[in-house]
Order: structure tokens, then C-alpha cells, then sequence
């Protein structure tokens, strides 16, 4: 069984210092503690810098002695990140997890992969080949994949907002909601409606 009041102290944990790491966890649905959205940063100096990434987490029955199943939900061209189904290549995902590694970590892990990509071990073979054979390339697909799939303008923020709005709900809680949810319009009308 999933120990939850572990998990309600990790999140607490994860989102105290959000202004400093940028890391943010909560539940994706309001009374499930077992699936929930992670966002990271792209790391500065990397073709993601600038970008939000948004991870699934599934926790599972066995979790903390069992690591968290974790996947891109925001595409990301990466050698060790599948750019079909978001899924991760890192050990301590998998033989490397520790019940004293926390979801944060696991997060802080992910995002140092993306500045350190490993083409030697990859999940997504044709960007390891990229990356290893034509690296400007690489970096002008992942440049691209950040912007188009990991950004928000401001604009867009600003029509969401006043699209929410219009549904009735006030300026000030659509805009945290929004915040909160990295900017998802689906998400945040999600949260705003069950609130």
C-alpha cells in the first residue's frame, strides 16, 4: 500500500521551494495521491532551457520501496527519453531506486538528464543517432521540440485567462490555477470546476 502521508509530506516538501528549483508536484485528480503531474524546468544552456516539462507520476502499491513509474507527458526530443510515449531511460527509475530517494530527487534526476544526455544507453534510438552523428541538428530539433511543445507565450496565458474568466470563474484563482497547473487550460478548468 502506497504510504500516503509520505507522499502528502513530499509534495508539501516539493512545492515549499518551487520559487528556488522550479519543481513542482501535485495530485492530478483531487483525491488521488497515487497518479500525479510533476513540471521541471529545462535546464539553462540546454536546447530545453526556457521550457516547462510535465512529468506523469504513478506511484505504485509498493511505493516508497518501489520506485515511481514516471513518463514525459510534454514531448521532448532526447536520447534517453522516448519521443513516442515519454518514456524515461534512468536508473534510478528502475535496479538504482532507494526508498530514501523522494519524489523531488527522482524529479532533480530527470532534469539533470536533460543536461546530460547518455546516447550510449537510449531509449529512443534515432535521437541517439542524431545526437551522436549530427549534434547541431540534435540541438536544433530539441531546440524546436521545446518551443513548440514546452513553452507558453505570454499571449496565450493572457487569452486563457480571459477565456476562463468568461466562464464565470474570478481573475485572481484562474490565474494561481493556471500557474499551478504549468499553464494547462484543460488541467486548470479541471481544478476550477471541482473546486
Amino acid at each position: 500500500m502506497v504510504d500516503f502521508a509520505r507522499v502528502q509530506k513530499e509534495l508539501q516538501e516539493c512545492n515549499r521551494d518551487f520559487q528556488v528549483s522550479g519543481i513542482k508536484v501535485m495530485p492530478k485528480g483531487e483525491a488521488n495521491l497515487a497518479h500525479l503531474l510533476g513540471t521541471i524546468p529545462g535546464p539553462i544552456g540546454t536546447p530545453y532551457e526556457g521550457g516547462t516539462f510535465k512529468i506523469d507520476i504513478t506511484l505504485p502499491d509498493g511505493y516508497p520501496f518501489e520506485p515511481p513509474k514516471m513518463k514525459f507527458a510534454t514531448k521532448v526530443w532526447h536520447p534517453n527519453i522516448s519521443s513516442q510515449s515519454g518514456a524515461i531511460c534512468l536508473d534510478i527509475l528502475k535496479d538504482q531506486w532507494s526508498p530514501a530517494l523522494t519524489l523531488k530527487t527522482a524529479l532533480l534526476s530527470i532534469q539533470a538528464l536533460l543536461s546530460a544526455p547518455e546516447p550510449d544507453d537510449p531509449q529512443d534510438a534515432v535521437v541517439a543517432q542524431q545526437y551522436l552523428r549530427d549534434y547541431q541538428t540534435f540541438l536544433g530539433t530539441a531546440r524546436y521540440w521545446t518551443e513548440a511543445f514546452a513553452m507558453t507565450s505570454s499571449l496565450g496565458v493572457e487569452e486563457k485567462v480571459q477565456k476562463l474568466v468568461e466562464m464565470g470563474f474570478p481573475e485572481d484563482l484562474v490565474r494561481t490555477t493556471l500557474e499551478n497547473v504549468g499553464g494547462d487550460e484543460n488541467l486548470a478548468l479541471e481544478k476550477l470546476c471541482s473546486t
